[in-house]
């Protein structure tokens, strides 16, 4: 199998097992939502909002680290040896930083009346990261449908979990079953963690390392690749937490749903540029003329992808809060109330944004220059904490929906800026054109289609129209030769020709 072809296959099967567990979310969502209601969603949503904070900030982006380590060597053992000792590292500040979250989210008066909720959830942060380092052997070794595997099984056991409290320990919403529905996480993480370590004991040693001097090393390697991330963290959810401190749990029930969405979606870039993360590190190292022809591929997946969510999301954003919450989350203009629908809007532009940037932030982690990162994201973050600041008085939800868009963008030409210094990147202009026109056919059919699937399915007819329009968009790339000829030959095994024709340098 040609690498181009096992890269798009352990892509493809995350994506698979992504929209399986996409399923299982939604009827999560769906289920705490008509349970909990508003104001009782934005509390459960601001407890695992707080922890993202000091999850990312244990997990100091070592995942990408330790793949791109391995990657760099031939011999098993010395693959093992680095797994170990990254994986102590990853458990002891895992330890310490959860340890720091249950402590600040006492002392935070915010914070005080779901303390037990951080302190049940800080468990399920803890096994997610434990479940991320055993992932990074099966990302290694392109074999990450027996990550995804786990994901749904996980998925399923917290589902399960949360049906019995809901239809069966506590039909009515009082503070345990609140708690017992936070759990249900840790329930679902202990099987994820489980069935990942079965698997991934196939392709490496599990265990812990002591080498302290190795250890240090890749801590210092990881802490500006890492205090990106952190900061990078700071303006994707810090609008849920000044939304909790200046607007109250509503607000953040009302933008916690869309961002439940996003955060389905948004896993696929991270999905694909992990799987071409180890081809491209080598190609860089070896210093081949493919990493261009690289590069161009991942920017028409991605482009590929966005287009048809963020077009698809304007078309039918009313339906999409209906199916995935209750009626309470959907906008009342003539009340002068906006719901969740308006904000998964503004949210998926900033999204769109977002997959472009995974390009040029992944082609600074192979190049070796994930410092660069701190000070895009330091700006970022910064300018993202100002701006709430003067949007979320008076737009809540929006304007914090609004800074997303704004803050992406920023990030967007400082990152492609920084990466152009060390590597060419080559966009066909033919193929956006053609990405863009299919996208345009799709969003016009799916409005067209809306309001008669409307008389027979009511809003429940954006589970028809979603594939309806997936078949549309992709029917017109195909036809139109929107996928690259290229990236068809190397998915089939043959070497494609380096692309010359309607492509341009930048």
């Amino acid at each position: 199998m040609s690498v181009a072809r096992k890269v798009l296959s352990n892509t493809v099967t995350q994506i698979a097992g992504r929209v399986f567990m996409a399923g299982l979310s939604i009827f999560i969502v769906k289920i705490i939502t008509n349970y909990l209601g508003l104001e009782g969603y934005g509390k459960y949503a601001a407890v695992y909002e707080f922890l993202a904070f000091f999850g990312i900030a244990a997990d100091l982006g070592l995942f990408t680290i330790a793949v791109r380590e391995m990657a760099k060597e031939d011999d098993r053992a010395k693959k093992d040896a680095i797994f170990a000792n990254i994986l102590t590292l990853r458990m002891g500040l895992c330890v310490i930083i959860m340890t720091c979250a249950t402590l600040a989210a006492y002392l935070i008066p915010q914070y005080r009346e779901i303390h037990l909720g951080i302190v049940i959830a800080s468990v399920a942060v803890f096994l997610s990261i434990l479940q991320s380092s055993l992932s990074s052997i099966l990302q290694l070794n392109l074999k990450m449908q027996y990550a995804a595997v786990a994901q749904v099984l996980g998925k399923m056991t917290a589902l399960m979990y949360m049906i019995i409290v809901v239809f069966f320990w506590y039909k009515d919403p009082v503070s345990a079953s609140f708690y017992h529905l936070i759990f249900a996480g840790v329930v679902g993480n202990f099987v994820l963690v489980f069935v990942t370590f079965l698997a991934a004991r196939k392709y490496g040693r599990i265990g812990f390392g002591k080498d302290w001097g190795y250890i240090k090393q890749i801590l210092m390697k990881a802490l500006p690749y890492g205090t990106a991330l952190v900061l990078n963290m700071i303006y994707f959810r810090v609008g849920s937490i000044m939304l909790l401190m200046m607007k109250g749990p509503t607000e953040v029930g009302v933008y916690g749903v869309p961002m439940r969405v996003l955060e389905i979606l948004s896993l696929v870039p991270v999905f694909f540029m992990n799987s071409v993360l180890p081809v491209l590190t080598r190609h860089v190292k070896n210093q081949t003329n493919r990493v261009t022809d690289i590069l161009r591929y991942s920017f028409d997946f991605l482009f590929m992808a966005a287009v048809p969510m963020v077009i698809g999301t304007f078309v039918l954003a009313y339906q999409i809060i209906f199916v995935v919450s209750s009626p309470e989350f959907l906008s009342r203009i003539s009340e002068g109330f906006y719901g969740s629908d308006i904000v998964l809007k503004f949210l998926m532009v900033g999204m769109t944004v977002a997959f472009m940037n995974s390009l040029f932030i992944y082609t600074l982690i192979a190049t070796n220059y994930q410092n660069k990162l701190l000070w895009i994201n330091g700006c970022c973050a910064i300018f993202n904490v100002s701006l709430n600041l003067l949007m979320i008085p008076h737009l809540g939800a929006r304007g914090a929906a609004i800074t997303s868009i704004a803050t992406e963008t920023l990030l967007l030409v400082l990152a492609y800026f920084a990466a152009r210094k060390h590597i060419k990147f080559t966009f066909s202009f033919n193929t956006i054109w053609k990405v863009l026109f299919a996208g345009a056919v799709m969003g016009l059919s799916v409005w067209a289609l809306k309001d008669f699937s409307y008389s027979y399915l009511q809003n429940a007819n954006v589970l028809a129209l979603v594939p309806l329009g997936g078949i549309i968009y992709g029917g017109i790339l195909f036809l139109t030769g929107g996928f690259s000829k290229e990236l068809l030959l190397s998915i089939r095994g043959r070497e494609a020709p380096s692309p010359q024709t309607n492509a341009k340098d930048f």
